[in-house]
């Protein structure tokens, strides 16, 4: 995972077992936000008490009174109580309520432990709300989940796929983060799913692809890669496909044209003698495995077929946006043949 202070601060406060006041979860990975919300919970609250010493709130409609009132309850039999409050936007309280608020972080109780926690709501700060911002420096603790890395990844996967029996290599796991996405939330179930599937110890890429659900990115890849092959056959079953799961077109042309220019890029890398490590720098990607697969569909396509199909995908774009009575599945089935067309 990308260096995070809050991150780091938070575990270093859950191994010495010495929670501080405020928390702020946010961020895309919400299985890491939920499995420290757990490990939080554990080590502050007696289950035999936590109906009375657990509390949890929903941040729409919240005023700071009612937290107040919550978090300044005292702990029934026990040193702690936990306040969790979600999805409240504290940067959209009125002056008087963001007022509040700093003074109850100010006089904060030692007993009590607040987390605020975001998932549908983005956590931004408002850097004009410069009192605010004063506050949550001094007193909060800000912990952002963000993606993991490639190697924490694969490692949680040989851990989930001990648990069930099995085990897989680091070019098995690159093919299931490729496919399934590197939210570690939306791996569990397809990580029980192939497990159970699997008959063999090693988990292999025929076990992920018969029975994992690939994501947005990963169908549209199959498109792209089909059409540069010369398959368009498969190319068109695979949108096909989409269009039954009533995936919007405008999100598949969207991802058509973040893949499109992908490819371009890579076939800009392979006109300059540059890798795949380039090309996985340039994109941010977690591992060199896509960069790999578009490296090798690039070689099948020149510069200028590239930049027609990436013209063609925004004058689409453009269309689908501004056209009335436009239909949008017919208009991609044409795009997909214009593409195969000048392959």
């Amino acid at each position: 995972m990308a260096a995070d202070k809050g991150y780091t601060t938070l575990q270093a406060d859950l191994k010495s077992g010495q929670l501080r006041n405020i928390y702020i979860f946010h961020g895309e990975e919400r299985y890491l936000k939920n499995a420290n919300l757990d490990k939080v919970r554990e080590t502050l609250i007696d289950p035999s008490f936590e109906e009375f010493n657990c509390h949890r709130m929903a941040g729409k409609g919240l005023s700071v009174e009612d937290l107040t009132e919550v978090v300044e309850a005292m702990p029934m039999m026990a040193q702690h109580t936990l306040v969790v409050v979600e999805e409240w936007d504290i940067f959209k309280l009125d002056e008087r309520g963001r007022t509040a608020f700093i003074a109850l972080m100010e006089t904060f109780p030692e007993y009590c432990t607040l987390i605020l926690y975001y998932d549908t709501v983005e956590y931004k700060r408002d850097k004009k709300m410069k009192k605010l911002c004063a506050a949550l420096d001094e007193y909060a603790v800000e912990v952002a989940f963000l993606q993991q890395e490639r190697g924490a990844l694969v490692n949680w996967l040989r851990r989930r796929f001990k648990a069930l029996g099995h085990d897989i290599d680091g070019a098995a796991a690159d093919h299931l983060l490729f496919t399934c996405g590197t939210l570690m939330g939306d791996l569990v179930p397809e990580v029980e799913k192939i497990g159970a599937f699997a008959k063999g110890e090693m988990i292999t890429i025929d076990d992920i692809n018969a029975v994992a659900a690939p994501i947005l990115d990963a169908k549209i890849f199959d498109i792209t890669n089909a059409v540069t092959a010369g398959e368009f056959d498969k190319a068109a079953h695979v949108l096909s496909e989409l269009l039954r799961m009533q995936t919007e077109p405008v999100a598949i042309l969207a991802t058509l044209g973040k893949e499109l220019r992908r490819l371009y890029t890579a076939r800009i890398a392979l006109d300059q003698g540059k890798d795949r490590f380039w090309l996985k720098d340039l994109w941010r990607m977690s591992s060199d495995y896509p960069a790999r697969l578009l490296m090798q569909a690039a070689r099948r396509v020149d510069r200028r077929w590239c930049s027609g199909a990436l013209r063609r995908a925004q004058t689409l774009d453009r269309r689908m946006k501004s056209e009335k009575g436009i239909n949008a599945e017919s208009e991609l089935k044409l795009f997909l043949m214009e593409l195969a067309g000048g392959r």
